[in-house]
């Protein structure tokens, strides 16, 4: 599991100017928040952020973050980017109690797709309905991401959030709350092109036996004029 540590300072210049100038001087405005501690205005370092940020992991997982001489663990809540430029324009930062659960957005890694028995027996497709979902766990339980084993999955066979296996100690959020158990997640289905030749051949055919119930009448009608 990844560890990752951001650094920050107290801001007390506010406003959008002063954040104009912050950025400008290649620093990030932020804000930290939660476990009923002063909602605290921070400046990071814009690059340092930048990079933590290719990493998948950073938004899923516990960060430690220093401020002056104090040390505490946060989550990632919100990220305001720029509307073109690859930047960050603010962060915003959720305090971590570790008797408090959390409710967090994790990412969903697909495994053993190309010994699907669907794919490989069949020749199916995989559609991947879900690329994350919202789970609720306390942070020492919190997973990188959920798996989504696709090994056992037939041809026109759907896996559904109650097949999702989950680590020790998490939920799914929506299903906490009266969400669908059955909302489908993935599935194997024909491919597109196989799909639409086998509609084709099935037209065609039926095509034929309707032209070939119109003409036998005609051809009746030949045989007793003989």
């Amino acid at each position: 599991m990844n560890e990752f540590e951001l650094v920050a300072e107290v801001r007390t210049d506010v406003g959008k100017g002063a954040s104009r100038r912050l950025r400008r001087d290649g620093k990030l405005p932020g804000v930290v928040y939660g476990t009923g501690k002063a909602v605290n205005m921070i400046t990071l370092q814009h690059n340092a952020v930048m990079h933590n940020l290719e990493h998948e992991a950073f938004y899923s997982q516990i960060l430690s973050l220093k401020v002056g001489g104090e040390t505490e663990s946060v989550v990632l809540k919100d990220l305001q980017r720029h509307p073109y430029k690859r930047s960050v324009l603010h962060m915003d930062l959720l305090r971590v109690d570790a008797n408090e659960t959390l409710t967090m957005r994790i990412p969903l890694h697909y495994i053993n797709e190309e010994k699907c028995l669907g794919v490989k027996n069949e020749g199916g497709v995989i559609s991947h309905l879900m690329t994350d979902i919202d789970i609720v766990c306390l942070p020492k339980n919190l997973p990188e991401y959920i798996e989504v084993d696709m090994l056992e999955v037939n041809l026109n066979d759907t896996l559904h959030l109650s097949d999702l296996k989950l680590p020790e100690g998490v939920e799914i959020h929506s299903l906490l709350h009266g969400g669908d158990a059955a909302q489908p997640v993935a599935s194997v289905q024909a491919p597109k092109v196989m799909a639409s030749d086998e509609a084709e051949d099935a037209a065609a055919e039926e095509a034929a036996v309707e032209a070939s119930s119109e003409t036998a009448p005609e051809e009746d009608a030949k045989d007793n004029e003989n």
